[in-house]
């Protein structure tokens, strides 16, 4: 299973780009898709489902250009988008049905695969309730349980944790840790924590193009003996930021605990372990 992105542009006007020259290569297991709102993640996931045709470039799954055969992925395809929307009145097990109707799924195991999924997300309990009464968080996993329900060998999550409380990330974490020993899962988020601990390769992106790609420990790499921990004034925060890679900050008794990034720390400044929150950072800043 091979995903190949290759120069890839789609052009709004003369002088906006949602992205532009993109080229990216995807196989089996987790891609942790991130970047600032804006860089372009969404357009790219919408090209690869079809929903959008790129303006320049060709998307090549297994050899095969799904720019001129869209059956091909859409076969294969889950699909949460950002913007994913539910009829209020259906009972999750009705809409689960509805959804399964309009990907052609059907069958004498449908019922039973739609209870795993539903039990999967912790929504049994609640299965028979008008979705329009559920809260955002389990909206969301509503929409998981549709993406997964064609058996999908690519799936595409964009910004799925939005809404899910602690317990629900970790168990929608879990779920995909499942998922990608089989097929490709692509998981846009602006949030690194969703992409830390289970992403097998993980890409940044900043305004439309690639900034770096690469597994955790290549990426982390590049900010390796660059992450320090000091203490200032509240009064020298402005200036500081003006100078540094501000990565938190924390009040304590005697000051602002910074952890930031540079090349050139200031004295008294103690060195830090490096993770991916600044690795991720450190790219979009510097570029």
């Amino acid at each position: 299973m091979k995903l190949e992105i290759k120069n890839v542009s789609k052009k709004y006007n003369r002088n906006k780009y949602g992205l532009k020259d993109f080229s990216i290569t995807i196989e089996k297991g987790i891609l942790g898709l991130l970047g600032p709102n804006g860089a372009g993640k969404s357009t790219l996931l919408k090209m690869i489902a079809t929903i959008s045709k790129p303006t320049d470039g060709t998307i090549i799954l297994n050899r095969n250009n799904i720019l001129k055969d869209a059956n091909y992925i859409r076969k294969q395809l889950g699909f949460l988008p950002q913007d994913f929307g539910v009829y209020p009145n259906l009972n999750a097990f009705e809409f689960l049905e509805y959804i399964a109707a309009l990907k052609g799924i059907g069958g004498p195991n449908l019922k039973t695969k739609i209870q795993q999924l539903l039990e999967g997300l912790n929504l049994l309990d609640a299965a028979n309730k008008p979705i329009g009464s559920y809260s955002g968080g389990m909206k969301q996993r509503v929409g998981i349980a549709q993406t997964l329900l064609n058996d999908p060998k690519i799936v595409i999550f964009d910004e799925p944790t939005v809404g899910l409380d602690p317990e629900e990330r970790v168990r929608f974490r879990n779920l995909i840790s499942d998922l990608a020993q089989d097929c490709i899962v692509i998981l846009s988020s602006h949030i690194v924590s969703d992409i830390d601990t289970i992403a097998d390769q993980v890409a940044v992106m900043k305004n439309g193009g690639l900034l770096s790609q690469g597994n955790q420990e290549q990426l982390i790499k590049l900010v390796d003996q660059k992450v320090f921990e000091t203490i200032i004034n509240k009064e020298e925060l402005k200036n500081f930021k003006d100078n540094h890679i501000v990565v938190s900050t924390a009040r304590k008794v005697q000051g602002l605990s910074i952890r930031y990034i540079s090349e050139n720390p200031i004295t008294g400044s103690t060195s830090k372990k490096a993770n991916l929150e600044d690795a991720y950072l450190y790219l979009t800043k510097i570029n």
